[in-house]
Protein backbone atom coordinates (compact mmCIF):
# COMPACT_ATOMS: atom_id res chain seq x y z
CA UNK A 1 0.00 0.00 0.00
CA UNK A 2 1.48 3.58 -0.89
CA UNK A 3 2.44 5.50 1.97
CA UNK A 4 -0.30 8.46 2.93
CA UNK A 5 3.09 11.19 2.00
CA UNK A 6 3.02 9.53 -1.38
CA UNK A 7 -0.75 9.54 -1.61
CA UNK A 8 -0.63 13.35 -1.01
CA UNK A 9 2.40 14.52 -2.74
CA UNK A 10 0.74 12.57 -5.93
CA UNK A 11 -2.43 14.59 -5.41
CA UNK A 12 -0.62 17.87 -4.96
CA UNK A 13 1.42 16.83 -8.32
CA UNK A 14 -2.16 16.36 -10.11
CA UNK A 15 -2.73 19.68 -8.89
CA UNK A 16 0.40 20.98 -10.56
CA UNK A 17 -0.46 19.13 -13.52
CA UNK A 18 -3.66 20.09 -14.12
CA UNK A 19 -3.80 23.62 -12.54
CA UNK A 20 -1.10 25.93 -10.98
CA UNK A 21 -1.29 26.85 -7.32
CA UNK A 22 0.82 29.58 -8.14
CA UNK A 23 0.41 32.96 -9.15
CA UNK A 24 1.45 32.70 -13.13
CA UNK A 25 3.85 35.55 -12.60
CA UNK A 26 5.73 34.11 -10.29
CA UNK A 27 6.85 31.14 -12.77
CA UNK A 28 8.92 34.79 -14.76
CA UNK A 29 13.03 34.65 -14.57
CA UNK A 30 12.93 37.53 -12.53
CA UNK A 31 10.60 38.55 -9.70
CA UNK A 32 8.61 41.49 -9.52
CA UNK A 33 11.15 42.74 -6.90
CA UNK A 34 14.47 43.03 -9.49
CA UNK A 35 15.77 39.90 -8.02
CA UNK A 36 17.23 37.20 -10.17
CA UNK A 37 15.92 33.69 -9.38
CA UNK A 38 18.22 31.13 -7.66
CA UNK A 39 19.57 28.37 -9.58
CA UNK A 40 19.39 24.85 -8.29
CA UNK A 41 20.51 22.13 -10.24
CA UNK A 42 20.54 18.54 -9.36
CA UNK A 43 22.72 15.98 -11.62
CA UNK A 44 21.40 12.64 -10.30
CA UNK A 45 20.74 9.20 -11.94
CA UNK A 46 17.79 7.36 -11.32
CA UNK A 47 18.55 4.19 -9.91
CA UNK A 48 21.34 5.33 -7.38
CA UNK A 49 19.26 5.20 -3.96
CA UNK A 50 20.84 7.98 -2.46
CA UNK A 51 19.33 10.42 -5.81
CA UNK A 52 15.84 8.47 -5.62
CA UNK A 53 15.88 9.33 -1.63
CA UNK A 54 16.63 13.02 -2.11
CA UNK A 55 14.01 13.55 -4.84
CA UNK A 56 11.94 12.30 -3.19
CA UNK A 57 12.55 13.21 0.75
CA UNK A 58 14.21 16.29 0.37
CA UNK A 59 13.51 18.05 -2.97
CA UNK A 60 9.96 18.34 -2.62
CA UNK A 61 10.92 21.58 -0.11
CA UNK A 62 11.16 23.76 -3.00
CA UNK A 63 6.90 24.17 -3.19
CA UNK A 64 6.82 24.93 0.74
CA UNK A 65 6.37 28.07 1.75
CA UNK A 66 6.83 29.82 -1.96
CA UNK A 67 9.99 29.18 -2.45
CA UNK A 68 9.87 27.73 -5.78
CA UNK A 69 9.08 31.58 -6.18
CA UNK A 70 12.72 32.08 -6.45
CA UNK A 71 13.91 28.67 -7.18
CA UNK A 72 14.99 28.16 -10.89
CA UNK A 73 15.02 24.12 -10.71
CA UNK A 74 17.39 22.20 -12.81
CA UNK A 75 17.41 18.24 -13.07
CA UNK A 76 20.14 16.46 -15.11
CA UNK A 77 19.23 12.78 -15.15
CA UNK A 78 22.92 11.37 -16.41
CA UNK A 79 25.17 11.08 -13.27
CA UNK A 80 27.88 8.86 -13.15
CA UNK A 81 27.30 7.31 -16.66
CA UNK A 82 30.03 6.87 -18.79
CA UNK A 83 30.40 7.44 -22.71
CA UNK A 84 32.12 4.14 -24.59
CA UNK A 85 33.09 5.78 -27.62
CA UNK A 86 30.81 8.70 -29.47
CA UNK A 87 27.53 7.68 -28.42
CA UNK A 88 27.34 4.70 -26.59
CA UNK A 89 26.21 5.52 -23.04
CA UNK A 90 27.01 2.69 -20.14
CA UNK A 91 24.89 3.50 -17.25
CA UNK A 92 26.04 2.61 -13.74
CA UNK A 93 23.87 0.29 -12.79
CA UNK A 94 23.07 -1.03 -15.55
CA UNK A 95 20.86 -0.53 -18.87
CA UNK A 96 17.46 -0.20 -16.82
CA UNK A 97 19.30 2.71 -15.15
CA UNK A 98 20.17 4.22 -19.08
CA UNK A 99 16.65 3.38 -19.66
CA UNK A 100 15.12 5.66 -17.03
CA UNK A 101 17.62 8.25 -17.72
CA UNK A 102 16.36 8.80 -20.68
CA UNK A 103 13.01 8.06 -20.32
CA UNK A 104 13.05 11.11 -17.21
CA UNK A 105 14.98 13.31 -19.72
CA UNK A 106 12.26 13.03 -22.20
CA UNK A 107 10.09 13.99 -19.82
CA UNK A 108 11.42 17.27 -19.22
CA UNK A 109 12.18 17.76 -22.77
CA UNK A 110 8.32 16.53 -23.52
CA UNK A 111 6.78 18.65 -20.67
CA UNK A 112 9.04 21.63 -20.10
CA UNK A 113 6.66 23.08 -17.17
CA UNK A 114 7.95 22.00 -14.06
CA UNK A 115 5.35 21.49 -12.32
CA UNK A 116 4.46 18.51 -14.64
CA UNK A 117 8.00 16.96 -15.52
CA UNK A 118 8.89 17.32 -11.86
CA UNK A 119 5.77 15.40 -10.79
CA UNK A 120 6.59 12.70 -13.30
CA UNK A 121 9.86 12.24 -11.79
CA UNK A 122 8.68 12.02 -8.38
CA UNK A 123 6.62 9.04 -8.93
CA UNK A 124 9.36 6.99 -10.69
CA UNK A 125 12.15 7.55 -8.03
CA UNK A 126 9.59 6.81 -5.59
CA UNK A 127 8.86 3.87 -7.38
CA UNK A 128 13.02 3.37 -7.33
CA UNK A 129 12.82 3.71 -3.54
CA UNK A 130 10.02 1.34 -3.05
CA UNK A 131 12.36 -1.25 -5.27
CA UNK A 132 9.32 -1.34 -7.82
CA UNK A 133 10.98 0.44 -10.81
CA UNK A 134 9.85 -2.25 -13.35
CA UNK A 135 6.84 -0.67 -12.89
CA UNK A 136 7.77 2.99 -13.96
CA UNK A 137 4.71 3.21 -16.79
CA UNK A 138 2.73 3.12 -14.01
CA UNK A 139 2.79 6.75 -13.19
CA UNK A 140 1.10 7.60 -16.45
CA UNK A 141 -1.86 6.92 -14.96
CA UNK A 142 -1.37 7.94 -11.84
CA UNK A 143 -0.86 11.60 -13.46
CA UNK A 144 -3.04 11.32 -16.03
CA UNK A 145 -0.40 12.03 -18.25
CA UNK A 146 -0.19 10.97 -22.01
CA UNK A 147 2.42 7.97 -22.27
CA UNK A 148 2.43 8.54 -26.32
CA UNK A 149 5.18 11.80 -26.15
CA UNK A 150 7.29 9.42 -24.10
CA UNK A 151 7.23 6.72 -25.95
CA UNK A 152 7.90 9.05 -29.12
CA UNK A 153 10.89 10.86 -27.69
CA UNK A 154 12.43 7.61 -26.38
CA UNK A 155 12.01 5.63 -29.78
CA UNK A 156 12.84 8.13 -32.13
CA UNK A 157 15.89 8.62 -30.88
CA UNK A 158 15.78 11.75 -29.51
CA UNK A 159 15.71 11.08 -25.70
CA UNK A 160 19.59 9.26 -26.52
CA UNK A 161 20.22 12.96 -28.39
CA UNK A 162 19.17 14.48 -24.99
CA UNK A 163 21.17 12.44 -22.76
CA UNK A 164 24.05 12.63 -24.93
CA UNK A 165 23.55 16.44 -24.47
CA UNK A 166 23.44 15.78 -20.80
CA UNK A 167 26.59 13.86 -20.30
CA UNK A 168 28.38 16.88 -22.01
CA UNK A 169 26.73 19.18 -19.39
CA UNK A 170 27.97 17.27 -16.49
CA UNK A 171 31.50 15.98 -18.09
CA UNK A 172 31.59 20.03 -18.48
CA UNK A 173 30.87 20.79 -14.33
CA UNK A 174 33.95 22.45 -12.51
CA UNK A 175 34.60 21.64 -10.20
CA UNK A 176 33.74 17.94 -11.92
CA UNK A 177 31.03 15.74 -9.91
CA UNK A 178 32.35 13.44 -8.25
CA UNK A 179 29.29 11.39 -6.86
CA UNK A 180 25.41 11.90 -6.78
CA UNK A 181 23.17 13.54 -6.00
CA UNK A 182 25.49 16.56 -6.93
CA UNK A 183 23.66 19.56 -5.95
CA UNK A 184 24.76 22.93 -7.37
CA UNK A 185 23.69 26.57 -5.94
CA UNK A 186 24.22 29.46 -8.23
CA UNK A 187 27.50 27.43 -9.54
CA UNK A 188 28.25 26.67 -5.90
CA UNK A 189 28.62 22.22 -5.08
CA UNK A 190 26.39 21.85 -2.08
CA UNK A 191 29.07 18.69 -1.37
CA UNK A 192 28.11 16.52 1.16
CA UNK A 193 25.39 18.64 2.84
CA UNK A 194 23.47 18.91 -0.23
CA UNK A 195 20.05 17.74 1.74
CA UNK A 196 20.43 21.75 3.55
CA UNK A 197 19.77 23.01 0.16
CA UNK A 198 17.35 25.09 1.32
CA UNK A 199 19.68 27.26 3.73
CA UNK A 200 21.93 27.87 0.32
CA UNK A 201 18.90 28.75 -1.84
CA UNK A 202 17.78 31.21 1.03
CA UNK A 203 21.32 33.05 1.69
CA UNK A 204 22.02 33.55 -2.13
CA UNK A 205 18.68 35.18 -2.75
CA UNK A 206 19.10 38.71 -2.96
CA UNK A 207 15.52 39.70 -3.77
CA UNK A 208 13.28 41.47 -1.15
CA UNK A 209 10.94 40.20 0.81
CA UNK A 210 11.84 36.60 0.59
CA UNK A 211 9.61 33.47 1.03
CA UNK A 212 8.74 32.61 4.42
CA UNK A 213 10.09 29.34 3.82
CA UNK A 214 13.89 31.66 4.24
CA UNK A 215 12.01 32.99 7.60
CA UNK A 216 13.36 29.52 9.50
CA UNK A 217 15.82 27.86 6.77
CA UNK A 218 18.23 30.20 8.17
CA UNK A 219 18.44 28.88 12.02
CA UNK A 220 20.44 25.89 10.65
CA UNK A 221 24.06 26.50 10.35
CA UNK A 222 25.55 26.46 7.02
CA UNK A 223 28.71 23.83 7.45
CA UNK A 224 31.87 24.80 5.24
CA UNK A 225 31.57 22.61 1.99
CA UNK A 226 34.95 20.96 1.25
CA UNK A 227 35.70 17.93 -0.97
CA UNK A 228 36.63 15.69 1.55
CA UNK A 229 34.63 12.20 1.92
CA UNK A 230 31.00 13.26 2.30
CA UNK A 231 29.36 12.34 5.68
CA UNK A 232 26.12 11.17 4.17
CA UNK A 233 25.69 8.00 1.61
CA UNK A 234 26.34 9.06 -2.50
CA UNK A 235 26.89 6.77 -5.33
CA UNK A 236 30.66 7.50 -6.00
CA UNK A 237 31.24 8.23 -9.61
CA UNK A 238 34.40 5.83 -9.86
CA UNK A 239 32.59 3.11 -8.28
CA UNK A 240 31.38 -0.02 -9.87
CA UNK A 241 28.39 -1.53 -9.24
CA UNK A 242 27.25 -4.95 -10.23
CA UNK A 243 23.57 -5.09 -11.30
CA UNK A 244 21.37 -7.68 -12.87
CA UNK A 245 18.67 -5.50 -14.13
CA UNK A 246 18.18 -5.72 -17.81
CA UNK A 247 16.21 -4.05 -20.47
CA UNK A 248 15.51 -4.89 -23.94
CA UNK A 249 13.92 -2.86 -26.17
Amino acid sequence: MASPRFLFLLLLSYVFVFGSVFNPSSSARVLSSGAAKVSLALYYETLCPFSANFIVKYLPKVYDEDLIKIVDLKLVPYGNAKLQGEDNIACQHGPFECLLNTVEACAIDVWPDLNTHFAFIYCVEHLVKEGKYPEWESCFDRLKLDSKPISECFNSGHGKELELYYANVTGSLQPPHKYVPWVVVDNQPLYEDYENFVTYVCKAYKGNPEPKACSTSLLHQVISVEKAKPTREVCYAEETIKTSASYSS
